[in-house]
């Protein structure tokens, strides 16, 4: 019998975008959800804490393969799922490097791949050591928790991280921080890849991503310049990650293309990742089908492009007033040729409850429609 039902724990808007390559599929997707009304509700089978044995294992029954929207489920849960014979995708042992970014460091140089010169420190006077050795700058980062710019600072103090330090200390667990040398570097880029059980592995171009206030902002794809060198240093440091740390599913390595032409990994993401929203209507195949199909181990599809470029801008916080759905009319009269995206959030400052993307062949033309059609979602 065909495997076909997936499970995804975590009802988040990476879960709700897994549908519609879902139905037309035809798999069975179910989601369990962390609460009643997430963005994933289409799917949701279930409400319960992502954190709790019991709850998972229910869940899991019910499925032929998990596969997640965030990567914090904790490895303990996993690893039971595993030894009862429930495939798990990625592996408790590759999301591993995922949750804790120190082990994830540590990995990476251990396989030789490149990184920006890093430390675990514990106390005050180990990132003062740190800092002396680095120009008196550097990024401190928490190993566990962080995303969108949280749990991530920039210290010229070897007391710039004390609350940190605190915090670890009244935890009763102690532990370490990260911190890295702070890269100058000219752009951010990010390589998505998705590689299956049996090994297959296939990536798309390499996009260039633009923050703001730490949140993804825009995905240029592909990145301007980037044909050749950099394009293909991106392709092989993603794809040596997947193999190297059994990645299953959708991988995305974040990098900092340097000032002195290094390309260097920043952070890793075991899903789908905002970075390749693109590809839904960019790409033959996007993120979000090629993920379902790599943890069922089907075969995967081309990741080639649609149109000579195609650039995402999130739209963050919403409307001041109203919702998506009331700027529907206008800015889809304005804007035929834009694919909009709600996650089904409410408008909040910062957050992200919703994607623009437009394709075509002149990129300042593209940038700037696809800025037009968000700014319709803003204020």
């Amino acid at each position: 019998m065909a495997r076909n039902r997936v499970g995804v724990i975590g009802g988040g808007q990476l879960a709700r975008m897994m549908i519609p390559p879902a139905v037309e599929l035809g798999i069975d997707l179910r989601v369990l959800e962390e609460a009643e009304g997430m963005s994933a509700d289409l799917a949701a089978t279930g409400v319960g804490d992502y954190r709790d044995l019991d709850t998972v294992l229910a869940f899991a029954e019910t499925v032929d393969v998990v596969t997640f929207d965030h990567e914090h489920v904790p490895p303990a849960i996993l690893r039971e799922l595993v030894g009862r014979g429930i495939p798990v995708h990625p592996g408790p042992d590759a999301l591993l490097y995922a949750q804790d970014k120190l082990q994830m460091r540590a990995k990476l140089s251990e396989l030789g791949l490149p990184v920006p010169d890093w430390a675990a420190v514990e106390s005050a006077d180990e990132l003062g050591v740190f800092l002396a050795d680095h120009g008196g700058r550097a990024v401190v980062k928490t190993a566990r928790g962080g995303y969108d710019g949280k749990g991530v600072r920039v210290v010229t103090e070897a007391s710039g991280a004390d609350d940190w330090f605190l915090a670890l200390a009244e935890d009763g667990h102690g532990g370490a921080l990260l911190v890295e040398e702070l890269v100058d570097f000219r752009r951010e880029l990010a390589q998505l890849v998705a590689r299956r059980p049996s090994g297959e592995v296939a990536a798309w171009p390499v996009v260039e991503t633009v923050q703001r206030d730490g949140v993804c902002a825009e995905v240029i794809a592909p990145a301007p310049g980037a044909a050749g060198r950099v394009a293909q240093a991106s392709a092989d440091i993603a794809r040596r990650v997947a193999e190297g740390l059994g990645v299953t599913g959708v991988l995305a390595v974040e990098l900092f293309e340097t000032t002195d032409d290094r390309v260097l990994i920043n952070e890793l993401a075991m899903r789908p990742h905002n970075s390749g929203h693109w590809s839904i209507e960019g790409a033959v195949t996007g993120q979000f089908e090629q993920h379902l199909r790599a943890v069922l181990d089907l075969p995967l599809g081309s990741t080639a492009p649609r149109e000579d470029w195609s650039v995402m801008v999130n739209i963050l916080g919403g409307p001041a007033e109203g919702t998506l759905q009331d700027r529907y009319p206008a800015a889809l009269a304005a804007h035929p040729e834009a694919k909009f995206h709600g996650y089904g959030k409410a408008p909040r400052p910062g957050r992200k409850v919703g994607h623009v993307t437009v394709g075509g062949d002149d990129l300042d033309d593209v940038v700037y429609r696809a800025r037009a059609a968000a700014a319709f979602f803003e204020g």
